[in-house]
């Protein structure tokens, strides 16, 4: 068995404990409870026969990712950014976390999460958006922790990066 600690980062409200909540209890509140300091949750996948436990750190979202300690992120072998798809303005909340954690702890493997596919109405991701998203060269799913869209498949992928 491997552990591999992950953190879930982005902005407030962006639905970082959701999609957690999705992916470990296969369940969805629609109770919106911010999250204070760090939250951990485990779930063991079964990666091409290899067990993985992936400890994830639900870390809170903060508009100014500085506030944030770098301890919440030591150890980290991979992460997951989360950006709101109705609120493009989460997108710099993204590049700056990516900025904060390759200057604290170096390039870790990451997959961006573009939350919320469920509000079609709402959507607000533009090509332009997906373009700046994509010069990081990293995966990007879009997700509903609602519907349990892409939330399984996309912690996967990023168990499957961390162990090959």
């Amino acid at each position: 068995m491997i552990q591999k600690k992950i953190c879930i980062l982005g902005a407030a409200g962006v639905g970082k404990t959701s999609l957690t909540a999705q992916f470990v209890y296969s369940k969805f509140s629609e109770k919106y409870m911010s999250t204070m300091g760090v939250k951990i949750d485990k779930k063991m996948l079964d990666i091409d026969g290899i067990q993985v436990n992936l400890m994830i750190w639900d870390i809170h979202g903060e508009e100014k990712f500085k506030k944030i300690t770098t301890s919440y992120l030591r150890g980290a072998a991979g992460m997951i950014t989360v950006i709101d798809g109705t609120r493009p303005e989460t997108i710099q909340t993204a590049h700056e976390i990516l900025t904060r954690v390759h200057t604290d702890i170096g390039n870790i493997p990451n997959i961006f999460l573009l939350n919320k596919h469920d509000l079609t109405d709402a959507w607000d991701i533009s090509e332009q958006n997906m373009a700046e998203l994509q010069k990081y060269n990293n995966p990007i799913y879009t997700t509903s922790a609602k519907t349990g869209e892409h939330v399984e498949q996309s912690f996967h992928a990023l168990a499957q990066l961390l162990i090959s």
